[in-house]
């Protein structure tokens, strides 16, 4: 037997450190790329997301023409949500006096944000003026006494002066006395 053990050679003790072990069959997979998140006209990441009602953003450069132009594209866009009983003056109005103080007020641009919720439609017009900004003027008074004008206001935020109001889309009918 010690024919054999010669033939085999002298007893080694093991390595250190020991032998890495072998490469693996199938490479380590790439991290998965992640949704894009949406990007706003500022591009500052937007603070509000809408999901769960319908919504609608139109953008128009800040010329004189530019309220009648995105009245125009707003009445399309909302004709789509089917409101029959919309007051389409009170609407048009609204849009195109919001627009109208928006481009007086500066900036280079503007947009008209729509959505809707429960018979409701807001029309919120931001002028996307850079920099120190003083407070936004008052929503116009034409637009405060509309018949389906609930409420209406203006802020100003980090996407510049914003004005807002918010029309019923099925106003109730007037009452009359006898």
């Amino acid at each position: 037997m010690s024919e054999v053990a010669e033939a085999r050679g002298p007893k080694v003790p093991p390595s250190f450190p020991p032998r890495s072990p072998p490469p693996q069959k199938k490479p380590v997979e790439a991290p998965r790329p992640q949704p894009a998140k949406p990007k706003s006209l500022t591009g500052v990441p937007p603070r509000l997301v809408v999901t769960s009602r319908r919504a609608r953003v139109l953008a128009v450069r800040a010329d004189p023409w530019a309220a009648k132009k995105a009245a125009a594209q707003a009445a399309l866009a909302v004709a789509e949500w089917d409101y029959p009983l919309l007051d389409e003056h009170d609407f048009l109005k609204t849009v195109h006096d919001l627009v109208r103080t928006a481009v007086a007020a500066g900036g280079k641009r503007v947009s008209v944000h729509l959505a809707d919720q429960d018979n409701k439609i807001l029309v919120m017009v931001l002028n996307h003026q850079n920099g120190e900004q003083d407070a936004a003027g008052a929503v116009p008074a034409e637009v405060a006494v509309l018949r389906t004008v609930d409420a209406c206001g203006a802020h100003t935020d980090h996407d510049g002066h914003a004005w807002w109001a918010l029309l019923d889309a099925q106003p109730r009918p007037k009452c009359r006395l006898a």
